[in-house]
């Protein structure tokens, strides 16, 4: 996968990029389980906004492929059940699945980790039947320990332990 891509924060001119694509049930069927509305969508972006306001480094970039094209998105942030852990996403359209985009995105956002918070923990929060982005984190080195339902919603969380005891 040698195709570059680009990040860089989101800003409020990228809400039409960002809704088109969790409008899309495909995208977001092992996220929320079914496509954004407008609303939902427009809270979501607010929140992710206000992180990247409350932090220089860490937080929501919207993803780019050499042309400039929008083709997905991902996130560094403060883990919000254990602020001293950071949590990794990712996004990507459907058209940009299975192309090595995700590998090449959490690779750079666990490489973001390390210049900003080397000794903190990862986790990465997947739904429990998405196989593809299991197989990722595990490739960083990831290891399971929840498996269950969290607001409603299927959940396995798996953690990048970094800190040293």
């Amino acid at each position: 996968m040698n195709q570059p891509i680009s990040l860089k924060k989101y800003d409020a001119r990228d809400f039409a990029a960002y809704y088109e694509m969790v409008s899309e049930y495909a995208v977001m069927q092992y996220i929320t389980e079914k496509a954004l509305s407008e609303a939902e969508a427009k809270e979501k972006f607010e929140s992710m906004l206000e992180v990247n306001a409350a932090h220089e480094h860490l937080g929501y970039f919207k993803v780019c492929d050499q042309a400039g094209s929008f083709i997905g998105d991902c996130k560094l942030e403060p883990y919000p059940q254990d602020t001293s852990c950071l949590e990794v996403g990712y996004i990507l359209k459907e058209a940009f699945w299975g192309k090595g985009f995700a590998t090449k995105l959490c690779a750079q956002m666990l490489a973001l980790a390390d210049a900003v918070a080397p000794d903190k923990d990862i986790v990465g929060i997947i739904d429990p039947a998405n196989a593809a982005s299991k197989r990722i984190l595990q490739k960083f080195g990831f290891e399971s320990y929840f498996v269950g339902v969290e607001d409603d919603l299927p959940t396995e969380k798996l953690r990048l332990q970094k800190a040293t005891a």
